[in-house]
């Protein structure tokens, strides 16, 4: 493939307003949401649909941005993955993922995660890329982790909600770090 946003596994694409359903159907797992976020009360179908509209419609890239996980095969609704809180002066970016459940344990994580990091470090310029991850979440702590990210730091009973507070992990990769397991892309 010629596409830097396309992998053996997923294609990373623009928001479009029917990846409504998509996003809908992510949010409706609570247990799967408290793992990435906090758990906010229901929004209706209009909701959904006007806030991936609204999205839809944004201008490409800027300092945050959210595209979706497409499955190659099926080229269904896989996920999604962001990328906020740029620094250019330092040169940091933090960025997420979900990946929907019936399309977890294919791959798509991990690959999604390596577009937008080659995207960042070879396009943006920018040097680290960090992520915070809940305690609890040992799935996507593994997954980062067998990335090549590295534990910098654990922010000690940071979040409240079910009725607890609960730890956050904070992982960090350098550029160097990521090409020396990832090929640079070439030029032509």
């Amino acid at each position: 493939m010629t596409d830097m946003w396309t992998g053996e596994k997923v294609r990373l694409r623009g928001v479009e307003p029917e990846d409504w359903e998509g996003f809908r159907d992510l949010a409706r797992n609570t247990l799967d949401v408290r793992s990435a976020d906090l758990v906010e009360p229901p929004r209706s179908a209009e909701g959904f649909r006007s806030w991936t509209a609204e999205r839809a419609g944004r201008q490409p890239g800027g300092a945050a941005f959210r595209l979706v996980v497409e499955g190659l095969t099926d080229r269904a609704f896989a996920g999604s993955v962001t990328v906020g809180e740029t620094d250019a002066r330092a040169g940091r970016f933090r960025t997420g993922i979900e990946i929907a459940r019936e399309h977890r344990r294919k791959g798509y994580a991990a690959e999604a995660i390596q577009l937008v990091l080659t995207y960042m470090f070879a396009e943006q310029r920018h040097h680290k890329c960090e992520v915070e991850i809940y305690a609890f979440n040992e799935g996507s702590l593994a997954l980062h982790r067998g990335l090549g990210f590295v534990e910098e730091g654990r922010l000690r009973e940071h979040e409240y909600f079910a009725g607890a507070y609960h730890d956050v992990v904070l992982l960090g990769m350098t550029a160097d770090e990521h090409w020396a397991r990832h090929r640079r892309p070439a030029v032509r």
